[in-house]
């Protein structure tokens, strides 16, 4: 199967959960048109509290959908956007790009791969619990962030449910993500 984009998702305030839309427009440098995340500088509220010059590495935030099908049959009811994504994916191992990656989604956007996005407490404010169910351990007991990955946007588009999604790795040795 062919990774593809399975939902956009904006909101202009800092709700946790975004809605859904027909398409959104990722900006170059900014992020995504109409989101309260746009911006070259920090936009989360802990981050802008502490160095608001800091660069803004999370611009976009994207969710694989197998995500969101591991959290139903734990028992969740957990919808594209509703933990705070941009763009929620299928049929490509978000979690195993390498920092740098890029993703080439659509006519013409790219997405550098910044890092993982670290849950917060919010995510239990959302849904009791759903903070253990988005964290793991892997086989040498590492913990494991599965709430999606964050990244900068390096060419801007427009992207619509049903569009392509494409990695381009980055030339090596590959850097493991890390929380941004």
């Amino acid at each position: 199967m062919d990774a593809i984009v399975t939902a956009v998702s904006r909101s202009a305030t800092h709700s946790f959960s975004k809605a859904n839309h027909e398409g959104i427009r990722l900006l170059a440098g900014l992020g995504v048109e109409g989101d309260a995340h746009l911006g070259t500088t920090v936009r989360h509220r802990s981050r802008v509290a502490k160095d608001p010059s800091q660069p803004n590495l999370r611009q976009v935030h994207l969710i694989h959908a197998e995500l969101h099908d591991e959290l139903r049959h734990a028992g969740f009811d957990v919808a594209a956007g509703a933990m705070g994504e941009n763009i929620t994916t299928r049929g490509i191992d978000l979690l195993g790009l390498p920092t740098g990656a890029r993703l080439l989604i659509g006519k013409s956007a790219v997405i550098e791969v910044t890092g993982l996005r670290n849950p917060c407490v919010q995510i239990d404010r959302f849904r009791k619990g759903l903070m253990k169910a988005v964290l793991g351990k892997d086989e040498d007991g590492n913990l494991v962030r599965k709430s999606g990955i964050m990244g900068i946007v390096i060419e801007g588009g427009d992207i619509r449910p049903g569009d392509a999604v494409r990695a381009e790795l980055p030339a090596g040795p590959h850097r493991p993500l890390q929380v941004v």
